[in-house]
């Protein structure tokens, strides 16, 4: 049996970043970081062994003169407004693409601020990014985690379409082309209720760097015998790479640690040749390595026994 970790999998710029800023922070002294800073949670009790502590929305509204790092997922207005409040130093790590994509949310809605225009986002309702994003909109932006949610719109209104940075291309083009077909579909006098000239603007507001491990990802899950996908339960990309490589090898298997690599899916592997190791943009290097490892521990002790 032959183990590849896909050398394409890995965290992402954004990420990266926001735990080599956390590291670079705590030898400055205490840091609290609100929420957990990649979901991932061995990365996450890693950190907390250094010392970085993690808050939600209801501690930071009870800290005073300390200081607090933002993750890669952005934050929303109201965030900052209760650090200046309370006189919180802000370790503002947040992803440049997030940024630029709250920024374009923020244009967007004060231009048709006082209109019926509708500000969709298509993204995992609660999640971080969106929080965030819909944080821009005063909490007006109307969420879609699907084509099901698509009745939630009205189609004789101007639309305005973005999307959480870490969603899928495909599922994305999908929404696009299911709004046009509805808009379209509108008679001319339902048109006259609403506002007339109305309009359908989409942004892909997709980061590429993510979009397009898509590929190398089904390659890397072709090439395999049997894949091993490393990933958290709480991320939302790890989701969505992960029902890619099913896409393209169905004897691929999704774990979160070395602890959830049972019997079965070590004698699964010990039967194969070819075993791949891959992850989500929140999944780092020295886990993937873990679960190399114990793979390998455990073939040699199998060949042992017969």
């Amino acid at each position: 049996m032959k183990v590849t970790i896909d050398e394409n999998s890995g965290f992402c710029f954004g990420v990266t970043t926001a735990i080599e800023t956390a590291e670079r922070e705590l030898q400055k002294g205490q840091l609290f970081c609100l929420g957990d800073i990649v979901h991932n949670g061995q990365e996450v009790e890693r950190l907390d062994k250094l010392g970085l502590e993690t808050i939600d929305y209801d501690d930071l509204r009870t800290l005073h003169n300390v200081r607090v790092l933002l993750r890669a997922h952005g934050e929303p207005p109201s965030t900052y407004h209760i650090a200046r409040r309370n006189n919180i130093e802000i370790i503002d790590a947040s992803c440049p693409v997030v940024l630029h994509l709250q920024k374009r949310i923020r244009e967007t809605y004060l231009k048709h601020h006082g209109t019926d225009a509708q500000i969709v986002i298509f993204g995992q309702k609660g999640h971080a990014e969106v929080i965030g994003l819909e944080g821009q909109t005063n909490n007006t932006a109307i969420v879609i985690e699907s084509l099901r949610d698509l009745d939630k719109l009205d189609y004789t209104k101007s639309i305005y379409l973005f999307s959480q940075t870490t969603k899928s291309v495909e599922e994305f083009h999908g929404i696009v082309e299911e709004i046009k077909k509805r808009k379209s579909g509108i008679e001319p006098l339902d048109m006259e209720l609403g506002t007339q000239d109305t309009i359908f603007e989409y942004h892909d507001t997709i980061c590429r760097n993510v979009a397009n491990r898509v590929k190398r990802l089904q390659d890397f899950a072709r090439s395999n015998d049997v894949v091993i996908f490393v990933g958290g339960k709480k991320s939302s990309n790890a989701k969505v790479l992960y029902n890619h490589c099913m896409e393209v090898n169905s004897c691929t298997i999704f774990v979160s640690s070395v602890e959830d690599l049972t019997p079965e899916i070590m004698e699964q592997c010990h039967k194969v040749e070819k075993v791949g190791i891959c992850g989500a943009t929140s999944t780092p290097k020295w886990l993937m390595e873990q679960i190399r490892c114990s793979l390998e521990d455990g073939a040699e002790r199998l060949q042992f026994r017969v």
